[in-house]
């Protein structure tokens, strides 16, 4: 496996931005569309438990919904790819339970010898520091998704934009997951920047290192 250089991943991360306007006309590769999926397969979470969906929004007239619900912001219709990320409104023992089987199933482990690992997730719903909200808890987890899409997209040299300006009421709605166990947090379009967007050749504006990174 060849690694990134250091200087490599410096250009990606300085070339990567949120993206304001999308080229339309140009598509992901299936390839790199089926990489960028895993990537959110892929994604950690604490526990492993993936308290997550995401919602791959292809049908155009869904899109127009979104973008009235994302004050009109282009990106919504623009972008090849638009991904709708959602978070667990809550943890129960079924997905504790859950978890176990897939891991059982995965690696062929008894799932009897899993009951002390499965005991510490359960007890860490009811007595942890989440507990008292497990919504904002699975949220975090799913930002941790939305990252590791961002940052693989940069790698292939793909686009992204990150979008929390939007209604999640009205997205629930129009995603009809209002009456499931399911609440929209954010979304990210994904593409290709348009020649025309003036962001793309913006500095980045970021505080100095001495100020937000301190050693103890």
């Amino acid at each position: 496996m060849s690694n990134l250089t250091a200087d490599q991943a410096m250009k990606l991360l300085h070339w990567r931005y949120a993206v304001k306007s999308f080229d339309s006309n140009k598509k992901i590769p299936d390839d790199a569309w089926d990489a960028l999926q895993e990537s959110l397969l892929l994604a950690p979470s604490s526990f492993g438990l993936q308290p997550w969906k995401f919602i791959i929004v292809d049908d155009k007239e869904l899109r127009g919904q979104l973008r009235a619900a994302s004050w009109n912001q282009a990106q919504v219709t623009q972008a090849d790819r638009y991904v709708v990320f959602a978070a667990l409104r809550t943890t129960t023992d079924h997905d504790v339970d859950r978890l176990m089987q897939r891991t059982s199933d995965v690696r062929g482990t008894p799932i009897e010898s899993l009951s002390g690992y499965r005991n510490v997730i359960a007890d860490f719903l009811v007595k942890g520091w989440a507990a008292k909200d497990l919504f904002g808890w699975n949220a975090r987890q799913t930002y941790i998704a939305l990252g590791q899409l961002m940052t693989t997209a940069a790698a292939m040299g793909i686009d992204t934009c990150p979008m929390e300006g939007i209604d999640v009421h009205a997205y629930d709605k129009a995603l009809t997951l209002q009456d499931t166990r399911y609440a929209t947090l954010c979304a990210c379009a994904v593409g290709y920047r348009s020649d025309e967007d003036k962001y793309a050749a913006a500095a980045k504006v970021r505080y100095q290192r001495d100020e937000v990174i301190e050693r103890r």
